[in-house]
């Protein structure tokens, strides 16, 4: 089955390539069918994968094509099909088949419903193609493609400014990680004249180039500069509460499943080398954590729905980051597979609420809306329940399994993770209380429209909800079960550092500390908004409900000087220098033929007068050269 491992990033290029081309032309219905079954197929060929991987527990590389061949550098492009790949396919096709499912409806009535999922199937191609890549090159292009298709979705609708703003936004501010992420692979090239991991890693742990510390740590801080971009981390990590200005089933892809667990992905796979560089996890460490309480505090004062499942996004890839800086490689990859089930539930939720409020996003418009929409409201608590690390649910088990490395590694890191886990149940249940709990806040033509929808959004909706619950289960704390059913099937491929055997005692404090604060904030976040009065926020409230003025800051820092720079360079540089030089010479040229063309009199006398003159001069510079 591995041998046609081609068949799975190859289904949803051809479903881009139909809708792309014939998306003016084909009816929308059509468009989605086609849209959805390629990631179906795409599946299906992954589920065998992961099973064929499972049983045999090797890697298997499959050349499809030399890609580059110069001198001694050889890049082929080959996938690499191992445990870490083939639980990765399983989770962007998986999730990204119910999200294909939730659009067919929620698109419906877009006039560019077939141009939307050709997009979509270009996203999840280019997702494919960078898990699946052998060497860094492959992932690279996967890289930058689900950076074309980000840009491409969030300014779906780019008659809206602020959309095509929020999209450039997002392009930008990967570009800035991407190019760490391409130094980082010069330096692996120039240092080890490959890019293959197998060759890369092998060298790595045979020793047969020795370098410094100091050099895997910069190879190391640059591939995660890379990963800061696309994982939303400091100080890169405003584009993507912006990104919500796109449709809800594409914040859910980019925020659940693909783009932002790509940063993850990298450094898991590049295990081998970050084990090298205590530096590079120490930053990954202490960054990871600062994202996961700040993003938390600013989605505390936040009122629309997405933009609050989009800080949390954030947060939440803090705590991945801080797995990945402890040496828990595994633990970050079980809390991605969680939080792509648990976020996937909770934005296609917040879809459906707002495809019943007729668009409206604003919480404080909302209320009551469980008893119209229950199907919605019991899943939805489901994702809250889950993300908030509720014993039982899948967040729990990954969630304390990040803690408790972090305990490990230095108890202070356990005890912010804590205080940011505690603001998580706060600011999830303030958001399920304001919109499916208490009076409807909203208008008498919402209240009137207000139902439950379709099966196309709900089905997709339940699934989810009871992966949130079982998909836990795969990784069970050590207290109770001796066996770690994920951290065995990505051990061959992975390299924790971050192993340690805790008392049975400590780990059932952790856990009863962790789970007390996020009880005890969800009956705070119960009593203050179960008669919400929704006063102006001041002092220190206003600071987190402006996101901490970060956007202000980056354009009077960042974005006013350089506008600033740039327009001076237009004005003296490029329209008095450049546009001066080229325009001048235009100038002079049509001078020039101006006066050289009243030669051109027509008056045969004036031409024999000129020519004796011109005989005249060549034998006079005739005879003082022959002199």
């Amino acid at each position: 089955m591995t041998q046609l491992v081609y068949l799975v990033p190859l289904f949803p290029l051809i479903g881009f390539l139909i809708n792309g081309i014939f998306w003016r032309k084909m009816p929308k219905t059509a468009g989605g069918v086609i849209g959805t079954l390629t990631i179906l197929a795409s599946f299906i060929v992954s589920l065998g994968i992961f099973f064929e991987v499972k049983n045999s527990g090797t890697a298997t590389m499959v050349h499809l094509f030399d890609f580059i061949n110069s001198g001694k550098l050889s890049i082929p492009f080959t996938f690499q099909v191992d445990a870490l790949s083939s639980l990765f396919l399983l989770i962007i096709t998986g999730v990204g088949f119910l999200i294909h499912v939730y659009s067919t409806s929620y698109m419906h009535e877009d006039e560019g419903m077939v141009k939307y999922f050709a997009y979509l199937n270009l996203f999840i191609f280019s997702m494919l193609l960078l898990v699946l890549g052998g060497n860094y090159l492959i992932m690279f292009i996967g890289w930058e493609g689900v950076g074309l298709c980000s840009y491409l979705l969030i300014g779906f609708w780019f008659k809206n400014r602020d959309y095509t703003n929020a999209a450039k936004k997002a392009f930008v501010m990967n570009r800035i990680g991407d190019l760490g992420f391409l130094v980082g692979m010069l330096l692996i090239l120039y240092t080890y004249g490959t890019l293959s991991y197998q060759d890369f890693f092998g060298q790595l742990k045979g020793g047969q180039v020795i370098v410094s510390t100091s050099t895997y740590n910069w190879i190391a801080i640059c591939l995660f500069i890379g990963a800061m971009g696309k994982s939303a981390q400091i100080p890169l990590y405003t584009w993507l509460p912006d990104a919500m200005a796109g449709p809800t089933p594409v914040s859910a892809l980019i925020h659940a499943a693909t783009m932002v667990t790509a940063g993850i992905y990298m450094i898991a796979r590049s295990s081998a080398l970050y084990n090298l560089a205590p530096m590079a996890q120490t930053l990954i460490t202490w960054i990871g954590l600062a994202t996961a309480i700040v993003a938390a505090t600013i989605a505390m004062k936040q009122y629309d729905i997405k933009k609050v499942l989009a800080y949390s996004t954030v947060s939440q890839l803090g705590f991945m980051f801080l797995a990945l800086g402890v040496g828990a490689y595994t633990t970050a990859v079980f809390h991605v597979m969680t939080h792509a089930f648990f976020k996937a539930l909770l934005f296609l939720g917040a879809g459906s609420v707002i495809h019943a409020m007729g668009g409206e996003q604003d919480l404080r418009l909302m209320g009551g809306l469980g008893k119209k929409m229950r199907i919605t409201q019991i899943t939805f608590l489901i994702g809250c329940l889950a993300i908030s690390g509720i014993p039982g649910f899948s967040g729990f088990f990954s969630k304390d399994e990040i803690l408790a490395m972090a305990y490990a590694h230095d108890p202070i890191l356990y005890y912010l993770g804590v205080f940011a886990a505690m603001m998580t149940a706060f600011y999830m249940f303030r958001l399920y209380f304001l919109a499916f709990t208490g009076i409807f806040r909203g208008t008498h033509d919402q209240e009137h429209h207000l139902h439950e929808s379709p099966w196309a959004i709900t089905i997709p909706l339940i699934i989810l909800a009871i992966l949130s619950v079982v998909g836990g289960y795969v990784g069970l704390p050590a207290v109770i079960s001796e066996h770690h059913a994920l951290a065995s099937y990505l051990a061959p491929v992975v390299a924790n550092t971050g192993e340690h055997h805790m008392l049975a005692g400590t780990e059932w404090m952790l856990m009863g500390i962790s789970v007390s604060v996020s009880v005890l904030m969800i009956i705070v976040a119960y009593v203050r908004n179960k008669k919400p009065a929704f006063a102006p926020n001041t002092g220190v409230a206003k600071f987190l409900e402006n996101k901490w003025y970060v956007d202000e800051l980056y354009d009077a820092v960042i974005v006013r000087p350089i506008g600033a720079i740039s327009r001076l360079l237009d004005r003296f540089a490029e329209r008095a220098g450049i546009d001066g030089i080229v325009n001048g010479v235009g100038k002079l040229v049509g001078w020039g033929g101006d006066r050289v063309r009243l030669l051109q009199s027509g008056q045969v006398g004036f031409y024999i007068f000129v020519m004796v003159l011109g005989i005249i001069a060549l034998f006079t510079l005739g005879f003082f050269w022959i002199r």
